[in-house]
């Protein structure tokens, strides 16, 4: 398994966005995040497709923090079920990786079950 992941998230505004974003990086659950805004989003939801703007958050961070973060999203964002997706990264450049080792808390067994 790839040490470290970049997380997709979607939120709902960009304030929302940055909330996450900046409590995340302040709790070193994720190393940098990128928002990119706005989106066009096309989903099911309750029934019905939404055709809807969202804001598009990219994270880096480690793949052992993954439960943490996914909890973390769940208590800071408005969605009841919000994307917490992790796509590992298999080469990257060893200086960045090696940053993002440094930008984020250290992984611990409770970290890793999934």
């Amino acid at each position: 398994m790839s040490e470290h992941s970049v997380v997709l998230m979607t939120a709902s505004s960009q304030e929302e966005a940055r909330k996450i974003g900046r409590t995340m990086v302040e709790e070193r659950l994720f190393a940098c995040v990128n928002i990119i805004s706005p989106i066009q989003s096309i989903f099911h939801w309750e029934g019905k497709v939404n055709d809807e703007k969202e804001v598009l958050v990219i994270a880096k961070t480690k793949t052992g923090l993954f439960n943490e973060v996914v909890k973390r999203v769940k208590e800071l964002h408005s969605y009841t079920v919000p994307e917490v997706l992790f796509i590992p990264i298999l080469q990257g450049s060893e200086d960045y990786l090696n940053w993002v080792d440094a930008e984020t808390k250290a992984v611990t067994e409770q970290n890793t079950d999934h």
